[in-house]
């Protein structure tokens, strides 16, 4: 969609990137790490100062004490430490429970690996998970199941009493737990981020991913990290090391002074919610219906009053036509379930949003 928005010099609120700039100070710190020849490789697992100024913060927002000499690796984003994570646990014939709809990198890891993606679906509106329907398709062969939340595409989030279930099917299971965390700063309504890293019995069995991309507005940067008990990570570290070795030297000294001061992360939810409710402002007179959304820069968008073709073919015609690009939830789905909705990106400047909402309100 970012190239057939390119093509037709379409606003593009499709792939998920800000289109404002990074922080000027984190850009500093990074230039100055360069500037004074710290470009050369990291250590495998990370820069110790970047693991244990991780440690603390993790041990502030949620009360966890992480080993930052064993227990945690910095990856090239949130993408390289989900191939790790599920190439260090999946197997041949191992089955792996996901939801739909659901990140794309998924499913072809798990299959990469010879193992059997079960796909649960979701339910619409609402999107939260059904733990019956989890603990009825757990079968011998199951070896892990992956959450996200807050979840892309969906904007849902799992709340306190959704892992009080998931800890309990590990525990009688003995599954492992792969958790995609990387927009835990990025959540609305007064909603509580929760981690794997809250709760003791599923961190056992866990790796918990995060994006620093995400957080600070620079994906291309591509620096994440993953969580995960000493057991665990020596198996990660086996994926990564083989697969990237280490990643950028002179953003992860930048990253690691500038994570130091939580006033660069608590504000993000504020920062966001602002922009959703900015973009359902000037979209109010529009015939696009907005879905709850509780957290990621993501929002589904009803088009029922508008038009009944299929998502993908609504996208390509809102794009070509219009000059707006947007992603088909049905992407996102095994089956390519179409579901009249269209997931827009949020993460943009107000000239963005201003300039989107003029031509959606238009269709």
């Amino acid at each position: 969609m970012s190239k057939m928005a390119a093509d037709h010099n379409a606003v593009n609120l499709s792939q998920g990137f800000p289109d404002f700039p990074v922080a000027p100070e984190l850009i500093t710190l990074v230039a100055t790490a360069m500037k004074e020849g710290k470009n050369q490789y990291a250590p495998m697992p990370g820069l110790p100062i970047l693991r244990e100024n991780i440690a603390v913060k993790i041990e502030h927002l949620y009360g966890a004490t992480i080993n930052p000499a064993t227990e945690i690796t910095i990856t090239a984003g949130g993408t390289q430490a989900l191939f790790a994570a599920i190439t260090a646990l999946v197997h041949e014939g191992d089955e792996v429970i996901m939801f739909d709809p659901a990140y794309d990198s998924y499913d072809p890891v798990i299959k990469l690996n010879k193992g059997i993606p079960v796909h649960l679906e979701l339910k619409a509106p609402f999107f939260g998970i059904n733990w019956e329907e989890v603990e009825a398709n757990i079968s011998p062969k199951t070896k892990a199941i992956i959450i996200n939340t807050p979840h892309n595409p969906t904007g849902a989030v799992l709340s306190n009493l959704d892992l009080h279930i998931l800890e309990k099917l590990v525990a009688k299971y003995g599954l492992y737990v792969i958790s995609d965390e990387v927009y835990e700063h990025i959540i609305f309504d007064g909603k509580t981020h929760e981690s794997i890293l809250k709760y003791p019995a599923i961190y056992a069995n866990g790796i918990a991913i995060f994006s620093f991309g995400k957080t600070f507005h620079a994906t291309g940067w591509k620096t994440g990290y993953m969580v995960a008990p000493t057991e665990i990570t020596k198996e990660l570290r086996k994926m990564h090391q083989f697969n990237v070795f280490a990643t950028n030297t002179p953003v992860q000294y930048g990253v690691a002074e500038y994570i130091k001061n939580e006033e660069n992360y608590l504000p993000l939810p504020a920062f966001y919610q602002a922009k959703r409710d900015r973009f359902a402002e000037l979209l109010s007179s529009s015939r696009f219906e907005a879905l709850n959304c509780y957290g990621t820069y993501f929002q589904l968008f009803s088009y029922d009053k508008i038009s009944d073709k299929p998502d993908t073919e609504m996208a390509e015609w809102m794009t070509k036509e219009h000059g707006i690009a947007t992603i088909p939830a049905s992407v996102f789905y095994e089956n390519g379930a179409h579901i009249n909705y269209l997931r827009i990106c949020f993460a943009k400047s107000e000239e963005t949003l201003q300039q989107a909402a003029e031509i959606l309100c238009k269709i």
